[in-house]
Order: structure tokens, then sequence, then C-alpha cells
């Protein structure tokens, strides 16, 4: 059985090209536990608060709730669950969930391949991260979920195609904006080299995004996290939105976000093509 294949294919709910993430996170928490215990047994109610702040977090901005993929994701042939009463899921009612004591483990076969091979879980969270969310958020996610994926040049690999990153678009992407934060203007380097200055796609890379200067910004560490966490967005003629939730009372916090709204966007220079219009329109969703 290929579990890379099988994580690639978790079958998920889509709308205009808006997916949800509710598996793969509840997979990435199963790993993390997992990797910490052996086991990686989890009884809903032990865990719901857990599943909920990450759904809250890195999930839509739409109410949702974690029984959905504790129960829906046994079809996927990843995950079991156990109750008070047996084998099987009881549904995806929270009260059921809780009342039965319901359980969820990887599925028995993918924790003996996890034991047989070390560094499967290590790209198997790899895939989990590359298909699902955009790399600035690969880092507190790992932590989120209690989870230390090791680096594989494995992690990637398919047996069939898939999409591969054009290693050029940053340079591309950096040069069209002329080496600046596209929302600040900063343009910090050690020498030549330019330092906390990254390519961010308008359109995530993981939902269909293009590895090309019109779904790309230049922007610093800072602006593109916030970029990816919907603070800040595109708007119209190519000005800085923030967004009305965003709370922030210190100076800097004014300075570096609350004040950027409507400011035009630095780049790019003439020649290059500025952010598609239907990239902006699928980040502002």
């Amino acid at each position: 059985m290929d579990w890379l294949e099988r994580t690639a294919n978790l079958r998920q709910w889509t709308r205009s090209g808006t997916r949800a993430p509710h598996k793969p996170l509840l997979l990435l928490y199963a790993l993390g536990q997992f990797q910490a215990d052996g086991e990686g047994g989890l009884r809903y109610s032990m865990v719901e608060q857990d599943l909920q702040r990450l759904l809250t977090e890195y999930g839509p901005p739409n109410r949702t709730t974690p029984a959905y993929p504790f129960h829906h994701l046994v079809s996927d042939g990843v995950w079991e669950v156990h109750t008070d009463r047996g084998p099987g899921s009881p549904g995806s009612g929270i009260r059921e969930l809780r009342e039965t004591r319901a359980t969820g483990r990887l599925a028995p076969d993918l924790r003996a391949a996890l034991r047989r091979d070390p560094q499967l879980l290590g790209r198997i969270a790899r895939l989990l991260l590359d298909l699902h969310f955009p790399p600035s958020l690969h880092g507190e996610l790992c932590e989120a979920v209690g989870l230390e994926p090791e680096a594989s040049p494995e992690a990637g690999q398919l047996s069939t195609a898939r999409r591969q990153r054009d290693r050029r678009m940053r340079e591309l992407v950096l040069t069209a904006y002329e080496y600046r934060c596209a929302f600040c203007g900063y343009d910090g380097r050690i020498g030549a080299v330019p330092v906390g200055l990254e390519a961010a796609h308008v359109r995530w890379w993981a939902f269909g995004g293009p590895d090309d200067i019109e779904n790309g910004l230049c922007l610093c560490s800072l602006h593109h996290k916030l970029f990816d966490k919907g603070v800040l967005g595109v708007g119209d003629g190519h000005r800085v939105l923030v967004s009305q939730r965003f709370v922030g009372h210190s100076p800097a916090a004014r300075e570096h976000v609350v004040a950027l709204a409507g400011r035009p966007l630095v780049g790019p220079q003439p020649g290059a093509r500025p952010v598609a219009a239907t990239h902006r329109a699928w980040h502002a969703r």
C-alpha cells in the first residue's frame, strides 16, 4: 500500500476552488501524537479542544467542528475509530462521539508501516504541509501539533505525476519588485545578499496557484506571514487591504500593519506584470 498516495488523495469538501483542511489537520495532529507515544490513541472528548483550536487557527473562517474529520477520515483508509460499543464510528455528531467515548487512531496497517520505516512519518507530514498549507505556516503548524518532521529529499515523491515548484520563481519575483517588500518597501541586505525578503504566492501553490510573476509578491518575512494569515491583502487598484479582524494597539502594530491600509503596492517595476485580478480575487475570498 502506498501511504503517500493515500495521503495525497484524501477526500475533502470543496467549493469554487476552496477546500477545507479538516482532515489534513487531524492527520497531522495524529502523526504528532504517534511520534510522541508510538500509539497515538485520541479520545475525542480529550482532544476536542486541541482540534478546535487548530481548525480555528488554520481552517476556514466559517464555524466548524472537529467531529466532522474525526468521523469522516475513516473513509480514507488512514484512520480508525472505536467506541465503548466496539469498532466503528458512531457518526459525526458531537454528543455521540463524547458519550460513546469514541477514540481514534491511525489505521493499524499505517501504524505498522510507520514502525517499519521511521522516515515515512516525516514524508507523510511534509506531503500534507505542501499540499494544504503555504510554506510560511509550516513551522508554526508543526509546533502546534507537536510534530517534528525530518527533512527528507523523498518527502514529496509520489508514483503519480505531481506539480513541481519552479525554483526560479523567487528570483523572478524579487527582481520584478526590485528587492523591496511590496507592502512596506523594506529592502534589507547583508552585503549584496537580500535578507528577510521572500516570494509570496497570492493564490497558494497548494490550491493551484502558478509559479509566475502574476501570482507573486516580494514581501518581507513579517508581511508574508500576515499575508498568508489573511491579515493583509491586495484590493482593487493594487492597494493594500487590512483585515477588520486584526487588532493591535502598540505603535509597532499600527505602523507596520494598520497604517498600510489603502497604500498602493511598491512595484513591480515597469514592464513586469502586476498581480492578476483572478489571483487577487482568490486571496480576498
